[in-house]
């Protein structure tokens, strides 16, 4: 199983992302090629301004279906434009996780 971990900093309307992060993951839930075989997850650390976004999927042809999506790539502009460029993005080896998420 493979992952990312992207990160930035985000101060501006947080409705409006909020907004963005669930359209983007109702997006994922409703497409039958990534159910079940992409999960994803957003957070907002402590400072209230670091925003952290969890993925994760279990073959390279679901993340390229995934990628491949509309909603994809209007998710990734909007996730540079509230980093105010590119975000840090680090992929993983998932090599061990608890039964939960």
């Amino acid at each position: 199983m493979r992952g990312i971990t992207i990160t930035y900093q985000y101060d501006g309307d947080e409705a409006e992302w909020q907004d963005a992060t669930s359209a983007f993951m109702a997006a994922i839930d409703a497409d039958r090629g990534a159910k079940g075989r992409f999960a994803y997850q957003v957070a907002v650390a402590d400072d209230g301004k670091t925003r952290v976004h969890w993925g994760r999927w279990d073959t390279a042809e679901t993340l390229a279906h995934v990628q491949a999506q509309d909603y994809f790539k209007e998710f990734a502009a909007r996730v540079r434009a509230f980093a105010g460029g590119a975000p840090s993005a680090t992929g993983h080896d998932i090599v061990g996780r608890t039964g939960g998420w």
